[in-house]
């Protein structure tokens, strides 16, 4: 019985471990689509495959933002 309780008291620790990774990895994300934005902003002609990159980015970040809205996460700014 001494085991399950352990169990439970190491689950509040693995959320808040993965919950901060998940806010790191959440701002790499935001920086990445930022620069990709900028690059497409910045190419002079009609680039697909910075428009590309710029859509992968986004889509990442998003998933990311609403994986964090399911979790209750509060990001720090």
């Amino acid at each position: 019985m001494k085991y399950k309780v352990g169990l439970f008291s190491r689950k509040g620790k693995l959320k808040k471990e993965f919950d901060e990774q998940l806010a790191r990895l959440m701002q790499e994300t935001k920086d990445d689509w930022n620069s990709a934005k900028l690059l497409e902003e910045l190419t002079e002609d009609y680039n697909l495959d910075v428009i590309a990159q710029s859509k992968i980015a986004e889509s990442i970040h998003f998933y990311l933002f609403k994986e964090a809205r399911i979790r209750k996460i509060m990001l720090r700014k």
